[in-house]
Order: C-alpha cells, then structure tokens, then sequence
C-alpha cells in the first residue's frame, strides 16, 4: 500500500520536472497550436489525472490475497462469501481471491502470485497440513504477513505465519462423542454394543485429522462403541455416498455414521434412504443415526426432520475475524498465534440438554445443546 503511494508521488513529480524542463518562454509566444491539438491534449491530461486519481485510490487499499480450498461443500461457500463481503472497497480492501480445486500446487502458486503483485497481506485456508515451508519463506523475505484460516499447518517455524483462526477440530470431535455417550445413556443403551463407520474427510487435512483424532478419543473411554470401519468421502455430498453405499454393503449391523461435515452426511442419508433402511435416533428398532459437523442451512435443516441427530457447528464466517487481526496488524499490535471462534451444539431433540466437555482452551464445562426450531435456522447467516 505505501509502495504504490511512493510511485504514483514519484510519478507526479517526474510530470511536473518534466513540463518544467521543456516549458519556453520565447516559445510561447508563438503561433497557438490548432484547436483539435488542444481539445486532445486536454483529453489526454484528463484520462492522465483520472488514471492517477484511481491508483491513488487504489494506493489507499489494503490488498488481500486469498488462497481458499475450492468449493467442495455447502460450509466452504459460506466461508468465501464471508471474506468477500468483508473485504470490499467500501471498507477500504482490495481482494484478490483464488479458488484452488482441492489441489495444493494451486494454492502454492496462488501464494506465489500473491507474492509476485506485492500485496499486504496473503490469507490462506490450506488444503492439507504439511508442504508450506518453502512457499512460506518466500513471502516471509518478501515482508508479507501470512493469515491461516479454518485448516492449520504442521510447520518446523511458526514465524512463518502471523496468527491462525478457525475451531478447534479434536475438541469438536470429543464433544460430538461426549454428546453421543450422553445420548445413549438417556435412551438406557450406555453399556450395550454401539457399531459405528466414520465417513472421513479429505485426508490430511486438520479439520479430518481433528475430528477423526477426537472421536478416537472417546472410543477409548466406551470399550463397547465397535469402529467397523474409516473411509474418506473427501468432504463431498458425492463422495460421501458413494462410501455409504460401500459401507452399506459390507456390514448388516451399522448404528451410527459419524460424518466429518454436513454434505457428507447429505451424501450418507441418500444412500441409507436408498438401501431401504430408516435414517433417525431409534437405534434401538433399526434406524441408522447420522452425527455431523458444521451446521450448514441444509445440515439443520435435516437435524430439524430428524435425519441428522446431532450437528456440531464449525463456524465459517472467518473473514470478519480475519479482518481484526489485519487491523491489529496494521495499527502495530501484537495478535493471538490461535484465535479459537465459539461454536454451537444442535440436536434433534432436549433429549440431552447440556455436555459437559473440554473447550478449546482446555477448560472443562458444560455446555449447552440447541434443540432446533426453525425460527433458529431463519435466523443464522448460514
């Protein structure tokens, strides 16, 4: 921002040397040159000035360079609306933003790109954990800030990046089993056999590493609870029930899905629904309970018809957050290397009102459970 103050300054200053420099005295008392070489002399100064007037204006804005996952799901959608209606013009940002289809090497050139056109400041939501370093340190000796989001980064230096925002994704994973104990020691069913499939999301990457890592967790505490089986449905409705489908056909007894974000729970009851069987809470009679994550529109919408039982929300409107780190950033100030957002429980029913679990700050407590209305889902932003 300051370098394209200095040059559109400089630039002015070698047009006022410049007509300094050729203006003649004796010469302009000669013959006045024709009207149309006026007329486009004076266009011409005007389209100079209102170029200037605009990189001026431009100089004024910070610039942001966004380097997001892609578009796989009905969360991340609302993540990038979130960060384009954040940083707009009218609050005084540039954004420059780049959707990498699920693909590392995207966002790495996309990171390169952000370095190449100087910007202020370069956001990143990566599409796995590990293979940063290099690029990193490209935009470190480059002097640009680097903003993680949602998804963290396994790094040898934490230098190279100035603050991460997002939830975190093993405490969400513990309170979904926390929640799914409570539950089933209410329905009288705490000690018998629970078989269980996770359909994971896209491997490597911190929100499958977290919730993954956070029910196996709980699975520890409840001996009884069967892992029948993990696959990846790449955090995609597709994806999802193509491996239900799978699942479906290999094992008779399933009780519980545990899916790893909302589209993949869409994707699992499809294929449940489809096999004939009953998607709900009543394990008891053969119905197939599906647990998620995120708390999309859709994803409380089927929590509200009782197809989903319970949906962790993982909050995606990171582009505000992301912003007042920036504006610490700028005004000089020191910023949390992890700044954990505050999410939500909904379920079905009251049937389990509060779980007691550990947040992100590792403070136990009990939290509350949402039973979901409608006038709820009218009410959020996603």
């Amino acid at each position: 921002m300051k370098k394209r103050f200095l040059s559109v300054a400089l630039a002015a200053a070698v047009v006022m040397s410049a007509t300094a420099c050729t203006s003649n005295p004796a010469e302009s008392k000669t013959t006045a040159a024709p009207a149309e070489t006026k007329a486009e002399e004076t266009t011409a100064a005007e389209a100079s000035s209102e170029g200037e007037q605009k990189e001026a204006a431009e100089g004024n804005l910070i610039t942001v360079g966004y380097a997001q996952v892609g578009a796989e799901s009905d969360w991340r959608t609302a993540n990038t609306e979130s960060f384009k209606s954040t940083f707009t013009e009218e609050n005084g940002y540039k954004l420059i933003f780049d959707d990498a289809q699920q693909k590392q090497e995207n966002q790495i050139k996309a990171i390169r790109s952000f370095i190449q056109q100087d910007v202020d400041y370069i956001v990143v939501a990566p599409v796995v954990e590990t293979g940063w370093e290099t690029v990193l340190e490209e935009a470190k000796e480059a002097g640009i800030p680097v903003i993680l989001s949602d998804r963290q980064m396994q790094l040898s230096d934490d230098s190279l990046y100035e603050a991460w925002v997002g939830g975190n994704f093993v405490k969400e994973g513990e309170t979904c089993g926390d929640w799914l104990a409570d539950y089933l020691e209410k329905q009288g069913r705490a000690d018998e056999e629970i078989n269980m499939v996770t359909i994971q999301g896209t491997i490597g990457a911190s929100a499958q590493v977290g919730r993954t890592e956070g029910m196996e967790n709980k699975l520890k505490e409840h001996s009884n609870w069967k892992m029948l089986d993990k696959q990846s449905g790449e955090f995609t409705q597709a994806k999802g029930q193509e491996v239900m489908e799978s699942m479906l056909k290999q094992y008779d007894n399933i009780n519980v899905v545990y899916c790893e974000n909302d589209n993949e729970a869409f994707g699992a009851i499809d294929a449940i629904e489809a096999a004939g069987k009953t998607v709900g809470s009543d394990i008891a009679n053969g119905e197939i309970m599906v647990i998620s994550f995120d708390t999309t529109n859709a994803g409380l919408t089927d929590t509200l018809a009782g197809k989903i039982t319970c949906d962790v929300e993982c909050n995606p409107l990171h582009g505000p957050r992301a912003e007042e780190l920036i504006k610490a950033l700028e005004a000089g100030e020191e910023v949390e290397k992890l700044n954990y957002v505050d999410e939500e429980i909904f379920a079905t029913d009251d049937t389990v009102d509060k779980v007691k679990a550990v947040n992100s700050l590792d403070e136990e407590g009990e939290y509350d459970v949402t039973p979901i209305t409608q006038e709820i889902i009218d009410g959020r932003a996603y």
